[in-house]
């Protein structure tokens, strides 16, 4: 998988003779510059996590003597069988075939190699994690309004640290942002109004022509967790401290020294830490990703419908995401057995 994320692969696949004759090589070169928009059009995490799953497949192809491209619909079932001898993941397993794939097509081996055993393979394996009592999806509990108030009160807000946690939870919640959104806002990407702030989303894993997204945020009810006062809170810390453009958050040092960006990494430790710092129940598994399911959770709740949260979280109209938040909330609303007098 090239530098050029395989584009330029797929462009000298089967077929380009003919489709090139009387050009010359002119006609087959790119600038340096060109090459690098290329790369940068693939998400640099999928890159790096598909380059990864593309390594060890084809180290393992090689350890076992298999030819790894193109490859057969035999090897990647055995590959498929291997990991889930090793006990990996449904979801990276399933993360593996697509890398391979992906590969190949732009190898230029476009439809190989066939999955359909593969993916028999893992279904098997699903049953059997099913059979012996293993989760196959493992997802972060959603931070309810009530889960949220808790880990904000966690926070020491009369530390820097303190008050820019606090915005992690609100915005991340009130965003149903994604971590790499959220660390990747500046301070000119937020701006206050008459009903709240808007927020602008510059790109996203949805956005893939980076078009940008204006989100707005409503006022909030609740001193502690109105979005406007956090983020005011915030921003006079950075003011106080001479920083008026750049990352919107940052790390801070024990002695409560700003840095220039908060990792994505962070983010995780921030939102699990507060919510065992809170006593959160399954405070263990919460993630980042907690605020985002967390805003779709109680969004739904309060009644808003499925295309505007979608809308507001930045999810594809028909994303299986978004409706298993909803089934989580339906189990409970819209039960059969609820008032039946038992």
């Amino acid at each position: 998988m090239g530098n050029d994320g395989g584009a330029l692969a797929r462009i000298d696949g089967p077929g380009r003779d003919r489709a090139l004759a009387g050009r010359g090589p002119a006609d087959l070169a790119v600038s340096e510059s060109t090459r690098a928009r290329i790369h940068d059009g693939v998400a640099a995490n999928t890159r790096r996590a598909y380059a990864r799953q593309w390594e060890e497949f084809a180290a393992w192809a090689a350890a076992e003597g298999r030819c790894s491209m193109p490859a057969t619909a035999h090897t990647l079932a055995e590959y498929v069988g291997a990991l889930c001898d090793a006990g990996k993941a449904p979801a990276t397993i399933e993360q593996a075939i697509a890398a391979v794939r992906t590969a190949h097509r732009h190898g230029g081996h476009k439809g190989h190699p066939d999955t359909e055993a593969a993916r028999l393979a893992l279904r098997g394996y699903r049953r059997h994690r099913a059979e012996k009592g293993q989760r196959n999806q493992r997802e972060a509990p959603p931070v309810t309004i009530d889960a949220l108030r808790s880990m904000v009160g966690a926070c020491d807000l009369a530390t820097r640290r303190g008050v820019r946690d606090r915005l992690v939870l609100v915005l991340g919640l009130a965003l149903m942002g994604r971590r790499s959104e959220l660390v990747a806002l500046t301070l000119d990407d937020i701006a206050e109004t008459s009903e709240g702030l808007e927020v602008r989303i510059r790109t996203s894993k949805t956005d893939k022509d980076s078009r940008g997204e204006t989100i707005a945020i409503p006022r909030g009810s609740h001193p502690l967790t109105d979005p406007v006062k956090v983020w005011r809170d915030w921003l006079d810390l950075l003011g106080e401290a001479g920083i008026t453009s750049g990352r919107l958050l940052r790390s801070v040092t024990r002695h409560g020294h700003l840095g220039d960006q908060l990792g994505a990494n962070a983010v995780n430790d921030i939102v699990r830490g507060l919510a065992v710092a809170a006593g959160v129940p399954g405070a263990e598994r919460f993630t980042a990703h907690s605020l985002r399911a967390g805003g779709a959770t109680v969004a739904y709740a309060a009644g808003v419908p499925v295309s505007v949260i979608a809308k507001h979280g930045r999810w594809a109209p028909d994303s299986p995401v978004i409706l298993r938040y909803i089934r989580a909330v339906d189990r409970w609303k819209d039960n059969a057995m609820r008032n039946v007098g038992l």
